[in-house]
């Protein structure tokens, strides 16, 4: 997928890189290949309960999470929620702030933030390389 990574092109890091929010599986072209999604970070691949217990979280702090406009789920024709690996990333971050004290709206913030910093620090790299490198 080719939507940005960073907060600063959307309100928030699942506006900006998510352009699907109904997130249904069938929104997935014909032409895309099977094998390329074991290796796309934002294939919508887990559902609450597996995200949950790979994060050892509890369902409602990744609810917490969406409505604190942290990540924004797709959801399956069922209408479940269904996280993707980066997403999964963010809110391991989250609980780590979160287990440092942090609340939970000033830990997204500071996710947030931290993206946004690091896509203008990748932005600046890029153009300051020469175009050969």
């Amino acid at each position: 997928m080719d939507q940005p990574r960073s907060a600063a092109e959307g309100e928030t890091l699942a506006h900006g890189r998510i352009a699907d929010t109904a997130g249904s599986r069938a929104g997935f072209r014909a032409e895309d290949r099977f094998e390329d999604r074991f290796d796309d970070e934002d294939y919508p691949a887990y559902s609450m309960g597996a995200a949950a217990e790979m994060l050892g979280v509890s369902p409602a702090f990744l609810r917490a999470l969406g409505v604190a406009k942290l990540i924004e789920p797709k959801r399956s024709s069922g209408g479940h929620r269904r996280y993707s690996r980066y997403q999964l990333r963010l809110a391991a971050r989250a609980r780590e702030l979160v287990d440092q004290g942090t609340p939970v709206e000033a830990a997204c913030r500071i996710i947030i933030l931290e993206d946004q910093l690091a896509e203008a620090l990748r932005i600046n790299n890029a153009r300051d390389r020469p175009a050969g490198h």
